[in-house]
């Protein structure tokens, strides 16, 4: 029988009491949980952590949870649980309408707030949810956002067309490998045309315009007979 899927909880609370209670409690239900180190770079820890879960605080160090609601919801639709000592409604409405999935107010029962995380996991995972793919790949401190086509690289960021987002998503995520121009004919197949050889060609050329615009300049190589590899400085 397959082993159950641990699902990993990320707790952004600058109250240490708080966030160890609920840290200790989420372990004992069996999640995986990583508590949040540096308040001034929450949405790169997200992005490292990959959790399938925010446990949020609105009152935090240099900018509030509203902030970092948004900025999570730029690169992913993990549920967003804020946890706030703010009681008014305005609130509440104004973490709905940042992207947030529910909202418990301190002090809270602990059993509700586990029964709420369990909820939200249910409902974006559980076997009534969508399958989908993950929204956001990281590599190299590359950024690729599925939703929007949008690659960042820190403060800079490029769209990039349909088939240049399909063949820069499957060179990273075998980034420092590499990937078979078969492959890559693959990836930029659909249902309405056949792209050959020279599509392939031209599409490299203009992911590596649009890379150049962020700071990387010859991060794609071609390797002679067999495809490309994206070799970025650092690697992951």
């Amino acid at each position: 029988m397959a082993e159950a899927r641990r699902y990993r909880i990320m707790i952004v609370e600058d109250d240490e009491k708080i966030a160890s209670i609920l840290a200790a409690a989420l372990d004992r239900y069996g999640y995986d949980v990583i508590l949040a180190q540096d308040y001034a770079r929450i949405k790169e820890e997200f992005v490292a952590a990959r959790p399938d879960l925010v446990l949020l605080d609105v009152n935090l160090p240099r900018y509030d949870g509203f902030y970092w609601c948004r900025q999570i919801r730029t690169v992913s639709r993990a549920p967003i649980l804020f946890i706030s000592a703010r009681s008014d409604q305005m609130d509440q409405v104004r973490a709905i309408e940042h992207g947030a999935d529910d909202y418990i107010t301190k002090p809270f029962n602990l059993e509700l707030a586990l029964a709420k995380v369990g909820a939200a996991l249910r409902r974006a995972y559980g076997e009534y949810a969508l399958t989908r793919a993950p929204d956001v790949l990281s590599a190299g401190g590359l950024l690729l956002d599925r939703s929007t086509n949008r690659v960042s690289l820190g403060d800079r960021a490029v769209e990039l067309s349909p088939k240049e987002f399909r063949l820069l998503w499957c060179l990273a995520e075998r980034a420092g490998a590499i990937v078979a121009r078969e492959e890559l004919l693959e990836a930029l197949w659909d249902d309405t045309e056949f792209v050959d050889d020279n599509t392939l060609t031209v599409n490299v050329a203009r992911v590596r315009r649009r890379l150049e615009e962020l700071g990387l300049a010859n991060v794609i190589e071609t390797k002679r007979g067999q495809g490309y590899c994206l070799a970025l400085p650092g690697g992951d």
